[in-house]
């Protein structure tokens, strides 16, 4: 007989033992002592998060079975192999007979959402009226798959991913045991990549607990076909640096080494959200490489993406390693007449003040106007600092990439933010109008395109 796999090995036996969801546990423990039991119960949440664990103990401790005894009247059934009509029929020819021993006949079926639409009209049926002495327990992936007259006759119970230092915390309980030599780093990786379920994480480490020596987080990164962190530590250094020389040596290092575009799109999007908060600019970035990774090629859509998100934001650090078009200076497109003209849909800022006979500036500001937008509003300044603008002496047109913080600015609350921030510039400041187009891409942004192939840079 073969080894016993770690996360069989390390299943909880009792409700408490459960890892990360006292939310579901402490509720269902209180309803089995108090006797206030449900015809159906449906578990709902990620793979790997202790769904099928607790529809075990739950419908041992029903049936008030306190030893290791398998019980003839707990049934498993797995709808994405018995999920058709003629299952449901027979299962409700069985479910009218007593049960053998216990007290309740408990059916676990998992993946439920995989039942065939007219099998669930003949569980419905069951579900309505169902014999006294049967209890249903079920549990899926994929709720929304799920006819509402399913859901709404069992309770519901969410279990949601387990948070990363409960998942290490456990791993170390479970490494110590097994006397696997690991260090906190590497565990936290492992809990990383597990992605909140805890059962891959176990199998995660299971497999690393073969090998010989102690296992830090080189090995594992390697191991995993993992980028290092310290190199997508760079990476988002060299976006903050706006330094598009040394993001594309980095990610060519992470190509050169056979780590995978998904996996560092994957890596990267972890390590940005982690910031996003600070710089809500970043979340347009973040949505730009979620979609990166279906493209073809996911290293040259990083390249455009990245470089191109470093060209709206502002002034390159092109070194002498950044390809010739890249370092070349930024040219100020020509806007056609009808690109500077409002639509009917844009937003108009109506200026603090504009007396006829004053001046307008001969020009804006950029960086001082951001910067005094983020004094009033840090969040304001943070979304306008994401915007390109024109300024043809009279309007100052801003457009934004983003519907979201198009959106925004068009709100009565920013507009008066940016109102103030021009206005305490200029004493007779332009009209801002925040256009409902995007502003062409200028010829560096067109320069990412052709170095990167050709096509949309973004």
């Amino acid at each position: 007989m073969g080894q016993v796999a770690l996360y069989r090995k390390y299943r909880p036996a009792r409700l408490s033992e459960v890892i990360g969801q006292d939310h579901i546990t402490t509720v269902l423990e209180a309803a089995v002592k108090s006797g206030r039991v449900s015809h159906a119960y449906l578990l709902t949440g990620q793979r790997g998060t202790g769904k099928t664990s607790v529809a075990r103990i739950l419908a041992r401790q029903l049936n008030q079975i306190v030893d290791t005894a398998e019980s003839f009247d707990i049934i498993e059934i797995d709808a994405a192999s018995h999920g058709l009509k003629e299952d449901i029929k027979e299962l409700i020819e069985k479910s009218v007979i007593a049960p053998i021993r216990d007290k309740y006949k408990i059916y676990i079926i998992d993946e439920v959402h995989s039942m065939k639409h007219d099998a669930f009209n003949t569980f419905l049926k069951l579900l309505e009226e169902p014999p006294a002495h049967v209890v249903f327990i079920l549990a899926t992936t994929d709720p929304q798959k799920l006819p509402a007259t399913i859901l709404s006759r069992a309770q519901r119970y969410h279990f949601r991913p387990v948070e990363l230092k409960k998942v290490a915390k456990h791993l170390r309980k479970i490494a110590d045991a097994e006397k696997i030599d690991i260090t906190d780093e590497a565990l936290k990786i492992i809990a990383e990549r597990g992605g909140g379920s805890l059962r891959d994480s176990i199998s995660l480490l299971d497999q690393l607990g073969n090998l010989d020596g102690k296992i830090d987080a080189n090995i594992v990164e390697d191991i995993l076909g993992l980028a290092p962190d310290k190199k997508i530590a760079a990476v988002v250094a060299a976006i903050k640096a706006r330094d598009t020389a040394k993001l594309i040596q980095v990610l060519s290092e992470l190509e050169s080494a056979g780590v995978s575009g998904r996996t560092v799109a994957d890596q990267l999007i972890k390590k940005l959200l982690e910031q996003a908060t600070q710089q809500p600019e970043l979340f347009e970035l973040i949505d730009k490489l979620v979609d990166s990774v279906e493209a073809f090629d996911i290293y040259l859509k990083l390249r455009a993406v990245l470089a191109a998100h470093l060209v709206e934001v502002g002034e390159l650090k092109l070194g002498d390693g950044a390809p010739a078009l890249l370092r070349a200076e930024p040219v100020k497109p020509v806007v056609s007449e009808a690109l500077t003209e409002v639509s009917s849909h844009d937003e108009t800022i109506k200026p603090v003040k504009k007396p006829a006979e004053a001046d307008l500036p001969a020009t804006v500001d950029w960086d001082k106007f951001v910067a005094a937008a983020t004094k009033i509003n840090r969040t304001c300044g943070s979304s306008l600092a994401t915007a390109s603008h024109d300024y043809d002496g009279e309007t100052l047109t801003l457009y934004f990439t983003s519907k979201i913080f198009r959106a925004r600015m068009q709100e009565s609350k920013w507009k008066s933010v940016l109102n103030s921030a021009l206005g305490g510039l200029y004493d007779t400041p332009p009209e801002i109008v925040i256009s409902d187009g995007v502003k062409p891409k200028n010829q560096t942004l067109a320069a990412v395109a052709d170095i990167m192939g050709g096509g949309e840079a973004l």
